[in-house]
């Protein structure tokens, strides 16, 4: 099929394609979902279709009001109420117990429990009043690649597989979402992202993090938590805080191939970088870092010259936990150290 893109005065052809059971790429403040009406199974079945995702992987419900969530939700707790307050629209997704039979085993992997999430941009709200329903939204790659943060990114990995794609320009914050599980008595977050920690304490009182690891027979709760993700076709390698980068310069002058370099400004300015080295500004900061790693990612992705990729970390605390989460991910735990 043709792939068409979708500008932002089209939103309404967008939503009568999901009304139509298409799929339609859609953008965040995190990364753009592939999205399809979450009631519609066949429609969501062709979304594990298109990106080559297990079927054991259960999809985030996108929303555009928190009654949306109550028609779904076989309860919503304070706390929840008090988080979906503070922090929707925006990102953090929350895990709820669904009502028996309201969605397919497709949307929930046949858990009964749900992740919802209100998105902070303004067209994917249009497209999901304009529709009428939930939309399911995982991120709109193929699985196990890096996630996408422009269209551009959505169309390289899935132009003719589905309808369109609504083009938003870059994402903004570039990480997927907070994944926090309120479906049992003691919250957890599953995956970290932009909103941290900390500031769901400041609302709710202690949580926990997740040190779960999923079985090869389990299913997971929320997105990432199961399969490899986020992996270039270059083997990623993490550059530790306090590697001396003369170091990695060096080795990446030995090395027969090229190396990509992912490093803020300051690091890239102040090295003397071989032939072979093809850097990549991760910007000033940790903020900059997030919401570039995916594009850089990718970058070297299409340069098949490019066999490996040494990649800044940053402290993992606040956003650098979610950005260390998705690196150490598609370094699958390689450091430069232990190459």
């Amino acid at each position: 099929m043709d792939t068409r893109i979708f500008h932002l005065d089209e939103i309404n052809q967008a939503a009568k394609a999901i009304q139509d059971g298409k799929l339609v790429a859609f953008p965040t403040e995190t990364v753009y979902g592939l999205g399809a009406d979450a009631t519609n199974e066949a429609a969501v079945k062709n979304v594990y279709l298109a990106k080559g995702r297990p079927s054991d992987n259960p999809l985030i419900v996108h929303v555009a009001s928190i009654e949306m969530v109550e028609k779904y939700a076989s309860e919503i707790p304070d706390n929840a109420r008090k988080l979906m307050k503070e922090f929707w629209p925006g990102s953090l997704t929350i895990i709820l117990n669904i009502k028996k039979g309201v969605l397919s085993k497709t949307v929930t992997g046949g858990l009964s429990t749900v992740a919802f999430r209100f998105p902070d941009c303004q067209p994917t709200l249009e497209l999901i009043k304009e529709a009428g329903v939930p939309i399911v939204g995982p991120s709109a790659n193929t699985s196990g690649k890096p996630s996408p943060t422009t269209a551009q990114h959505v169309y390289h990995d899935l132009h003719g597989k589905i309808a369109g794609i609504i083009d938003n320009g870059p994402t903004r914050v570039g990480v997927e979402s907070t994944v926090l599980d309120m479906s049992t008595e003691q919250p957890v977050i599953l995956r970290p992202g932009a909103v941290t920690k900390h500031q769901i304490e400041e609302v709710i009182g202690l949580i926990d993090l997740n040190h779960h690891h999923v079985g090869k027979n389990e299913t997971p709760k929320a997105p990432g938590m199961k399969y490899k993700h986020y992996a270039p076709n270059a083997q990623v390698y993490i550059v530790d805080e306090g590697t001396d980068w003369k170091q990695v310069v060096d080795w990446i002058k030995q090395q027969p191939f090229d190396v990509g370099m992912m490093a803020e400004e300051k690091i890239l300015q102040q090295a003397t970088l071989p032939m072979n080295a093809i850097q990549f500004s991760l910007g000033k900061n940790v903020a900059d870092a997030s919401a570039r790693l995916f594009d850089g990612l990718r970058q070297f992705d299409d340069q098949p010259n490019v066999k490996a990729i040494v990649t800044q970390a940053f402290p993992a605390k606040d956003l650098g936990r979610a950005y260390m989460n998705r690196l150490n991910k598609s370094a699958g735990g390689e450091h430069f150290a232990t190459k």
